[in-house]
């Protein structure tokens, strides 16, 4: 891969600003999540993107139909990296750490790993394997295992984790579609399609927040406006727009590989602004993910080119 960035680099750049911006979203939305409702701030950031995209997207939709068959893996598209990605983030992101949260990320490479073998038929190898399973081996250990079994575990960092997993799988699994579907049409038409879908499916939530708590604008101050406003801008057109049409030049597995940067930059930004603290618990478990990740991943071009591998 190193030669392929060296002759072809601006399709990585575009990968590793995404996920620049993404690893920033953990603070960020932290932060926001304490003046909107989580709901009202996904529908708030999908809804100013989709009409940022919207003369953009009629403008492509004229040199390119869109096929009625396609629509449903369209419509699945956006309801797993938006709609289920989003919701799942958002409600763990308030329960656990933006440290921990940023480190369960780095799941997606290895379940990229299984989904790009089972549905893409990508050449997975046993050491592939044996990395996604350190990986899930270290999530175990970040989520809480070891104080499920002391008994000792704080349900609600439990709840937040188990959730900012399940948005780790809801994003691979809509990552996997969009690969299938990239050859057709291009990253922004997929990407405004998901923003809409996002807008419509959160209204009726972000509706029912309002009528459970009217009074939420009145604590919304300049650094929540500057939260949304990184979140829709960056974290949402910027982000989502770079890492589709990066993964249409590359491969699902290469794409998340980047997914790195993110606990990293998380990780700096939530110990500086947000005092959070790093305990060794998290640190076998982030190290046990790394290691599976770069396993499963990042030494899989490397020990093909070199040693003969048995081909799962």
């Amino acid at each position: 891969m190193s030669s392929q960035i060296f002759k072809k680099p601006i399709p990585y750049l575009a990968l590793i600003l995404a996920h620049l911006f993404w690893g920033s979203n953990f603070v960020v939305a932290k932060i926001t999540l304490q003046e909107f409702p989580p709901m009202t701030l996904a529908l708030l950031r999908f809804a100013l993107a989709s009409l940022l995209l919207a003369p953009f997207f009629i403008a492509e939709t004229k040199k390119v139909k869109i096929e009625k068959k396609d629509f449903p893996k369209l419509i699945a598209i956006g309801v797993l990296i938006i709609v289920l990605n989003i919701t799942f983030f958002f409600e763990g992101i308030k329960r656990t750490t933006a440290i921990d949260a940023s480190f369960l990320t780095l799941l997606i490479p290895s379940l990229s790993v299984l989904l790009g073998w089972w549905f893409l038929k990508e050449k997975v190898f046993l050491y592939n394997l044996l990395g996604v399973a350190l990986g899930f081996i270290g999530a175990l250990v970040i989520v809480g295992l070891p104080q499920i079994i002391t008994g000792t575990v704080s349900p609600e960092i439990l709840t937040g984790n188990i959730l900012i997993v399940l948005a780790s799988i809801s994003w691979v699994l809509g990552a996997t579609i969009s690969k299938k579907i990239l050859n057709k049409y291009s990253s922004l038409v997929i990407t405004a399609i998901a923003f809409l879908v996002g807008t419509v499916a959160f209204f009726i939530p972000a509706s029912l927040e309002y009528i459970q708590n009217p009074g939420w604008m009145n604590q919304v101050t300049i650094l929540g406006i500057l939260g949304l406003i990184f979140m829709t801008l960056l974290s949402s057109i910027s982000a989502y727009f770079l890492f589709e049409w990066g993964l249409s030049k590359t491969s699902i597995i290469v794409a998340d590989l980047f997914q790195y940067i993110e606990p990293f930059i998380a990780t700096t930004l939530a110990v500086t602004l947000l005092g959070e603290k790093i305990s060794n618990q998290f640190l076998i478990g982030g190290i046990l993910i790394a290691a599976g990740a770069y396993l499963g991943t990042l030494a899989k071009e490397a020990h093909h080119r070199h040693h003969k591998a048995h081909r799962v």
